[in-house]
């Protein structure tokens, strides 16, 4: 089955949007008549990642939300104007995209990456923020063993033709490496093999780095400023993250919920989709 039949029967756009002179790929779902009060989701994905993340959460959360999956700056198909990404620029990035569509509210799930941009929004921003998913979000510790394994494998991945370390990238993400599909495996390739995310890979991995990557942590105190009401989902097997990392941050978050999901790896919402989705519409409703 392709990634996109998941979309069989969900009416769907995928655009390219100019969002502060970014060229960004975005794709819509469960869009709604003007004024007919829809609330809006915004889905982010992970380093070095890209919107398909989101491909088996995006029709059920279309049932009842206007769902904007993005590829972030410099990620997927979206441009990277110049300059390493760090976690500020990824903010502003998110904030243009939802000015530039009137959308002053919205709800928010993020995935490693992805939440880690997402908590530092609702911190910085909370009026921007109505509830809040956290996915296996990174961005709270500096383990240089994690963050060798992420910046070596992508390189790898990125430098080689070779579709094998492409593979072994997406694999390093689940716990059942049977969720990694061949067409999935060719979607991340032909991305990492575009010349423009060759030539800003340096730019995209700085987060990788001990210096960039401390001087953007979410701290505790940041995250005690969110005053979304926020879930956290880690899987009990995530590679990137032991799970006292989740439980130290569902403390650091006032009132906010973890859920754990057992033989589950990085990428909750992909591997347990059909657990997720019912636990995402459940908690945003």
């Amino acid at each position: 089955m392709s990634l996109w039949t998941e979309l069989t029967g969900t009416a769907y756009s995928l655009s390219y949007d100019t969002v502060n002179g970014a060229r960004t790929r975005v794709l819509r779902a469960g869009e709604a008549p003007s004024g007919s009060g829809r609330e809006a989701v915004i889905l982010l994905h992970g380093t070095s990642g890209h919107l398909e993340a989101f491909i088996r959460n995006v029709p059920v959360l279309a049932e009842r939300y206007e769902v904007h999956a993005l590829d972030m700056l410099g990620h997927g198909y979206t441009e990277n104007p110049g300059g390493d990404l760090r976690i500020p620029r990824y903010v502003q990035h998110v904030i243009d995209y939802l000015d530039a569509h009137g959308i002053q509210r919205a709800h928010f799930i993020g995935e490693s990456l992805g939440g880690w941009v997402s908590g530092r929004l609702a911190a910085d921003h909370p009026d921007r923020v109505g509830r809040l998913i956290l996915v296996a979000p990174g961005g709270t510790v500096a383990n240089p063993e994690v963050m060798d394994r992420i910046r070596t494998s992508t390189r790898a991945a990125v430098t080689s033709d070779d579709r094998a370390l492409t593979r072994r990238r997406l694999e390093l993400l689940m716990h059942d490496a049977s969720n990694v599909s061949d067409e999935l495996v060719d979607v991340r390739h032909a991305i990492y093999h575009r010349p423009e995310f060759v030539a800003g890979i340096d730019a995209l991995l700085c987060l990788q780095q001990m210096e960039n990557r401390t001087e953007d942590l979410l701290t505790p105190e940041q995250m005690a400023r969110i005053q979304a009401r926020t879930l956290i989902v880690w899987g009990a097997q995530n590679p990137f993250g032991d799970v006292p990392e989740a439980h130290r941050m569902q403390q650091s978050i006032p009132g906010s919920a973890l859920e754990i999901f057992p033989e589950c790896g990085h990428w909750p919402q992909h591997e347990h989709a059909e657990k997720f989705n019912k636990l995402a519409l459940e908690f945003l409703a």
